[in-house]
Parts: structure tokens; sequence; C-alpha cells
């Protein structure tokens, strides 16, 4: 729930300016007298997140009947594969639930046609055991055929925040310099 003098609103993903219903994922989007007033000396970021009074926030999210809302993803981590959205914590969540998988990060990388394709890193349970296409086929079971990881890297951790977090952009960095 928003704190006490906070407007909250989902609106759509392209233009940010629709409304969206109950149920629907959109982009949170906040006002109220305690939001910052801009970013420092950068008159073009600040123009990209405060639009006609609001804050975009960034941050994928649904809001239910009752006025919950519920953090999704990151709108700067989806991934769009043929025009479709994927959020990298669905591919994360199908991931888990293997028995093998400790941990796991999900980003898109570049495809020459459908624009982005979903790679997964995969840190696996002590003394476990799983190969990545065991883990696709896995993925299979529990996503849409876009959203399956087109390639799973397994590695031993993943990068984390000093709260443990995993850090998808530091992993979409190295992916990129790899490629490069």
């Amino acid at each position: 729930m928003p704190f006490p003098d906070v407007e909250a609103k989902i609106v759509d993903l392209e233009t940010g300016e629709r409304d969206l219903p109950a149920g629907e994922v959109g982009e949170l989007v906040l006002r109220g007298p305690q939001l910052m007033d801009g970013y420092y000396r950068s008159l073009e970021e600040t123009a990209g997140v405060l639009r006609h009074g609001w804050l975009h926030t960034g941050d994928i999210a649904r809001v239910d009947e009752d006025g919950y809302f519920f953090i999704v993803d990151r709108k700067k981590e989806m991934i769009i594969v043929s025009g479709f959205n994927v959020y990298p914590r669905e591919v994360e969540e199908v991931l888990a639930t293997h028995p093998a998988v400790l941990e796991s990060a999900a980003i898109g990388v570049p495809h020459p046609i459908k624009g982005e394709e979903v790679k997964a890193f995969v840190a696996l349970r002590p003394g476990a055991t799983a190969t990545p296409e065991e883990l696709i086929a896995h993925c299979r079971t529990g996503l849409a055929p876009f959203k399956v990881p087109k390639e799973i890297e397994l590695r031993e951790s993943l990068p984390k925040t000093i709260i443990g977090k995993v850090l998808r952009r530091e992993l979409a960095d190295q992916e990129r310099a790899k490629r490069a």
C-alpha cells in the first residue's frame, strides 16, 4: 500500500499515459509531496522520470482490487522477444522449482531477428547436477515458448550485492563484453 499522501497507479508500458485497471501489469507511477523534484543538474534524466506530475519509477507492477501493489520486475531489465515482454523474474521462478538450482538470473541477449532472446545463468546446489539442456526442458514445462531460455550458462556462483541480491546488470555487462 502507498504511504499516506502518496497517490499510486499503474500505467501502460508503451506510453506511460494510459491508466490500467486492477490486475493488469504496467509501470508503477507515484505522486505526492515528499517525492523528488528531479535529478541534480540533469534535466534530461528528470524529464524521463517526472511527467505530468507523476514519478515514473521504472518498476513493473500490478495493483489488486483492494489497492495493494505488487512489484513484478524492473522496466530496464525486461526482455523483449519478438515484441513480447518477458520478465526475468518469471524465468527465474520457474528455474527455482528445479531441485538442482540454487539461484539463477535471466537476461536478454541480442538476436538479429527477434530483437532479444532469453539467456539464463544458473548456480547449482552443492552436490547437485543438471545440464543446461535439462534445465531448458524444465523451463518448457512452465513457460510460454518465447520465454524459455535459448541458452543456460552454469556458474559456480552469481554476482551479488552486499545484501545478497543477484546483479543481473553485471551479468548483462559481462555477456556484452564477451560478445563484443
